[in-house]
């Protein structure tokens, strides 16, 4: 972190789940009113409202969730999957982007940015072609992405810590700082337009809302 960053405990303002036993939350995006989960092999609908499971699609899912407004994009084994949110078909497909271990995927202005686990990157790439237009490099392991007011945000990982990070969009330099409690860990990440951030649990099946101010 530079001099003009700050750092300050993250505030978590609701806990979500475990839905089922042994699932895994992998990724999350939200579509104005509701939270999606990757879990695997479905995509599961949360009402953050009533904390409840209101629906599901089959779908690879074991990475990323993203929404441009219309249609879902989702990461599994290696692809982004163009996704129609209400039957689930999937309406185009691309190779993920680089090298590395696929982690967070997210929709802004027009363009995904995929975030990639452990070599440390963020890509913004072409929603058409997969071309990659701009890579940001990271210090630490990359588990989510999202953009919240113009604003980017990444979640991290490093010797079992966790940490969202604002960061400059053109350099990668950290600009702001929020820290997980200790034993929690990020698996997607997305804002909801506002002020929460909606932080994907891993393994412990949960998912939580945080405070962005």
């Amino acid at each position: 972190m530079t001099e003009r960053s700050r750092s300050r405990p993250a505030e978590v303002l609701r806990e979500y789940g475990p839905f089922g036993e042994g699932e895994v939350v992998h990724g999350v995006s939200y579509d104005g009113a509701r939270v999606w989960l990757a879990t695997g092999k479905k995509l599961r609908v949360l009402d953050p409202v009533r904390g409840e499971l209101v629906a599901e699609l089959p779908a690879v899912c074991d990475a990323g969730t993203a929404f441009d407004g219309t249609y879902l994009y989702q990461l599994g084994e290696g692809r982004i999957q163009k996704l129609d949110p209400e039957t689930g078909n999937v309406l185009a497909r691309l190779p993920s982007p680089g090298e590395g271990r696929d982690a967070g995927l997210t929709w802004a202005e027009g363009k995904l940015w995929v975030a990639k686990h452990d070599s440390r990157k963020i890509h913004q790439i072409d929603p058409d072609t997969g071309a990659i237009l701009r890579t940001l490099e990271s210090n630490r392991f990359v588990t989510g992405v999202t953009w919240a007011d113009g604003e980017l945000w990444h979640a991290t990982y490093e010797n079992g810590a966790s940490e969202l990070r604002r960061i400059d969009p053109r350099t990668g330099e950290v600009l702001d700082t929020l820290t997980m409690p200790a034993g929690t860990s990020i698996t997607g990440l997305e804002s909801d337009g506002a002020d929460v951030f909606y932080c994907g649990g891993g393994r412990s099946g949960k998912v939580r809302a945080v405070r962005r101010r």
